[in-house]
């Protein structure tokens, strides 16, 4: 038998082949009005319907009735981010179990209502017996991700009722989920350094006094301390990431494989697929190896070599020749992105707790320097500022918290909105979700094999 990873002379045949047929002539996509990515010649996203669940403001319409760039804003349930963060900090309390409810439920709810919701969460916060042993320490993968996604897929052995598909019972499948996530991701964590990096295998199960942050924390690290700052910093990333529209990719993934009707594990499942991605979920990382590679090459206290940095860049010829900064620019936002507005504050009290405010002093004079080099650099038809991905590396990297394990808490909290998203879609869905695609091939007539 072959090795699974072995990339063959003949699959390098078949590649190439490959490569040779499915090239389509770009010219095309104008002829036929194709909205390539599903956006138009300005990035907008073509509408795919309707939500409750969060708005995003990028633009405002004039006097005369033209859409101008204003300061991002980004409501949950209606609810102004900004207003949800400041409301729960000023309490000195943390926000993110009160968010998932808000998201779930559809209002913000009352002090008894949030400790009834915590004390429901806590009771899922836990695995089927030997389920860390037979799933998760067993066959680690390179990417926690997909780790991530085997856990979720083998839940549905566990269930007794896996595909009924109303809303009672996928609010139990997605609370169950939303509970376990934490554990799947950092256990996942562990196990792989275990096996492949000797590292020592410390399973920590969640304590019932501490919320989702706090619990994060206790179990990855080998003594289970964490800062009160600590605590704060990782909720709050968690809130700003737990829901972001349903035209992100992993979200609109939510709602084209719930419009089939399949069950909660397969649609999460698709979902972490999609966030695995480099495009989406992986852009923290990029940003912070990309800063990495910076501190490398050049004097990063010389913002003249940074300018420079920056343009090659842009011009392919550093860091990883992609043409890009990380962590600049945004899909929807133009003038500003409200959750990197709100995660840098807190970004610049862990870097003073941390001893670490020249990092954060090399991020603001990159995030001041970047938009201009990008307009002098590029034709752009809005503009570009930080995202939240500019930030939330730094924070995951003050907080010491391993690469591998980025990607997964962007999915610890952003299941969340998968999951108000899967509900929404069952509940108004009719059809299930089709976009067509246009042949651009020629016809061609069937050859004997022996005339080929």
């Amino acid at each position: 038998m072959k090795d699974y990873s072995e990339i063959t002379p003949y699959i390098k045949k078949l590649a190439s082949i490959s490569d040779s047929s499915n090239l389509i002539d770009q010219s095309l996509y104008a002829v036929h009005d194709v909205k390539k990515g599903l956006r138009d010649v300005n990035g907008n996203g073509v509408v795919a319907g309707l939500t409750e669940i969060s708005y995003i403001k990028a633009k405002e319409v004039d006097e005369f009735g033209n859409k101008i760039p204003c300061n991002g804003e980004l409501y949950y349930r209606g609810v102004n981010i900004n207003d949800i963060v400041s409301g729960f900090v000023s309490e000195n309390r943390h926000g993110f179990e009160e968010v998932v409810y808000l998201l779930l439920v559809g209002k913000l709810p009352t002090k008894a209502e949030l400790e009834e919701f915590k004390k429901e969460l806590f009771e899922y916060r836990g695995l089927p017996k030997a389920f860390v042993r037979d799933i998760i320490l067993k066959a680690p993968a390179q990417n926690l991700m997909n780790s991530i996604s085997r856990c979720v897929l083998a839940m549905y052995s566990y269930d007794d009722n896996p595909d009924d598909t109303s809303t009672e019972n996928v609010m139990r499948q997605c609370l169950k989920l939303i509970a376990q996530f934490p554990l799947f991701g950092v256990y996942a964590y562990h196990s792989y350094e275990h096996y492949n990096n000797e590292k020592s295998l410390i399973i920590h199960y969640p304590k019932p006094e501490y919320d989702t942050a706090e619990n994060i924390l206790y179990m990855l690290r080998d003594d289970g301390e964490f800062t009160e700052l600590e605590a704060t910093v990782l909720d709050v990333a968690l809130v700003l990431h737990a829901e972001h529209g349903g035209g992100n990719n992993s979200t609109f993934t939510t709602h084209v494989v719930s419009s089939s009707g399949t069950d909660t594990y397969s649609a999460i499942a698709a979902a972490l697929g999609s966030l695995k991605g480099p495009k989406h979920g992986g852009a923290n990382i990029k940003v912070v190896q990309m800063f990495e590679d910076m501190k490398k090459s050049i004097d990063t206290t010389n913002v003249a070599e940074i300018e420079v940095y920056l343009e090659k860049l842009l011009d392919k010829q550093a860091f990883d020749n992609a043409g890009l900064i990380y962590g600049m620019g945004h899909a929807v936002y133009s003038t500003s992105d409200p959750r990197a507005e709100i995660l840098k504050t807190y970004v610049k009290k862990l870097a003073d707790a941390k001893g670490m405010q020249e990092d954060y002093k090399l991020y603001q004079t990159v995030a001041e320097l970047a938009p201009k080099v990008i307009a002098k650099k590029r034709k752009m038809y809005k503009g570009v500022s930080a995202n939240v991905d500019f930030y939330s590396g730094l924070v995951y990297k003050i907080l010491d918290l391993p690469d591998k394990l980025y990607t997964p808490i962007f999915a610890i909290a952003r299941i969340a909105g998968w999951s108000a998203h899967r509900i929404e879609e069952l509940q108004n869905a009719g059809k299930i979700i089709r976009p067509a695609y246009v042949s651009v091939k020629e016809k061609e007539k069937y050859v004997p094999i022996d005339e080929r």
